[in-house]
């Protein structure tokens, strides 16, 4: 069977897996660095790319490939290809008040008329995360970086056009040269940028979903840019340059239309409706598959597009892993001494609370807040209820995005819990508590890379015959975690969430 490749541009690294196109089993794998921080030259990106490649035993022998990638981070790029300023990921919390300033202006004034009618054009409420939210900010911070932008990117769209052959007029590395019209997406990375409605029916009149440029217009000031053509599940953007990857193979390397990271993931589980996904990343996500996209006026659940013509329903954190990290680094410990120290103390903690706003928070939209910490007594004043603190604390949050899909009406038949701290003990000890059902915890892997694989695979596939659905690769449940409600845990979080 030939074989796929299936890429993550990641917030913190870069990973390349090489899978058999038809089982689905791995081949091999490379991963790089990619530079901390909330503005990264995407230069990084690209050397951090092809260092993941080399690793992986290069690409010359794959037949297509696909790039999942981190949502909403602004590319913007001149007529020449060069990136006009250093992109701004979704992390990057500068453009808050650029998203209320939107939301008001779409309500005529109204703040609670903006947020519905948000929702309704695009599936989300605003927020600093969203690409939308960052060229306000551009036009307004940076005017002469504003004037100079031709094309309007996301990370994975940009790295695909580098694969391609594309890229800065001049740099040896792009052959191909600057041709902004070649920039592809796909609809559920499209569907986070806040000027995309996933719902409406394309110009070819298939459903494909639609570029608001009135909204594009509003935040920039002009609509004369250049943005990615958005492609069907299956559909390839091109082809693979022969010096990046396909040079072994017949009519090179096809590439996929790429996928959020989210959605990327959804496909590497395989996901499907009534499925729920609790990853526990730098970002904490609660996604849900479903056939139609909500529009949630209150902003906790976002309406994206997920890539296979479904829609993924998101709520999500900024604060996940880091806060454990944050734990460790308080208690100067590892992440086995601080699991410890966790299930030492009982559920709840003795009443300690930690309300882990400790980067801001997207969901519930607090770009300013700082964590707090309740419940501080003499009897909690030790390094076990601190630790059992942070990780309930963590929970809670990614659980009020499940009660935020519930409130929606989403399904929920089956919970997956993913991510690098899913893996930790006390994570999977206390998210039965927290969330009060049962969990499955698939075998540790790169989903969202994973997902990118199957894609190109299905791209593959369709080539031959249109009529060809995803492959059907299988996802191995490792640990089955049974039900264990404590309430009290829930109740103290309610009670202070607020107190910010």
């Amino acid at each position: 069977m030939p074989l796929v490749a299936g890429v993550d541009t990641s917030t913190q690294s870069c990973k390349v897996v090489v899978r058999d196109a038809g089982t689905g089993a791995l081949v091999r794998s490379g991963s790089a660095k990619h530079p901390d921080g909330t503005e990264v030259d995407p230069r990084h990106w690209w050397d951090a790319f092809r260092a993941a490649a080399h690793e992986a035993g290069g690409l010359d022998d794959v037949a297509a490939i696909a790039v999942g990638g981190q949502q909403h981070g602004l590319v913007a790029l001149d007529a020449e290809g060069e990136v006009v300023r250093d992109a701004l990921l979704w992390n990057d919390t500068r453009s808050a008040q650029a998203a209320e300033d939107l939301i008001r202006e779409l309500g005529d004034g109204s703040r609670e008329a903006g947020a519905q009618g948000w929702a309704d054009a695009t599936g989300s409420v605003l927020v600093a995360s969203l690409t939308i939210t960052k060229l306000r900010w551009l036009r307004d911070a940076e005017p002469e970086n504003a004037a100079r932008v031709a094309a309007v990117a996301l990370p994975h769209d940009w790295l695909s056009w580098r694969i391609a052959g594309y890229g800065p007029a001049g740099d040896p590395t792009a052959p191909l040269g600057p041709q902004l019209d070649k920039l592809f997406t796909d609809r559920s990375d499209a569907s986070g940028t806040g000027y995309y409605d996933a719902e409406a029916d394309g110009p070819d009149g298939r459903g494909a979903g639609a570029y608001r440029r009135d909204l594009l217009k509003l935040a920039l000031g002009r609509d004369d840019v250049v943005l990615p053509r958005v492609l069907g599940p299956a559909e390839p953007g091109g082809l693979a340059h022969p010096s990046v990857a396909g040079s072994a193979v017949d009519g090179g390397a096809l590439i996929g239309p790429g996928a959020g990271d989210n959605a990327g993931a959804s496909l590497g589980l395989g996901m499907r409706p009534g499925d729920i996904a609790v990853s526990i990343g730098t970002s904490g996500v609660v996604s849900a598959v479903a056939p139609t996209r909500t529009a949630d006026g209150s902003g906790a659940i976002n309406g994206f597009a997920d890539a296979t013509g479904n829609a993924l329903m998101l709520a999500v954190t900024l604060n996940a892993a880091r806060v454990l990290d944050a734990a460790r680094t308080v208690l100067g410990c590892d992440f086995d001494e601080l699991a410890r120290l966790a299930l030492s103390a009982p559920p709840g903690a003795d009443g300690l609370v930690l309300v882990p706003y400790l980067e801001g928070e997207r969901t519930p939209n607090r770009p300013d807040a700082t964590g707090t910490l309740h419940g501080i007594r003499l009897a909690t004043s030790t390094r076990e209820h601190l630790a059992r603190a942070y990780v309930e604390g963590m929970l809670c949050g990614l659980a009020d995005g499940l009660d935020a899909l519930r409130a929606q009406d989403v399904p929920i038949d089956r919970v997956l819990l993913i991510g690098g701290a899913a893996q930790s003990r006390a994570v999977q000890a206390v998210a039965p508590q927290v969330l009060g059902l049962p969990i499955s915890v698939p075998e540790p892997g790169e989903y969202v890379a994973d997902g990118a694989a199957r894609q190109a695979a299905w791209v593959l596939a369709a080539a031959s015959d249109a009529a060809a659905a995803a492959p059907a690769w299988s996802t191995t449940v490792a640990t089955t975690l049974d039900a264990d409600p404590r309430p009290v845990i829930r109740e103290q979080y309610a009670a202070v969430r607020d107190l910010v």
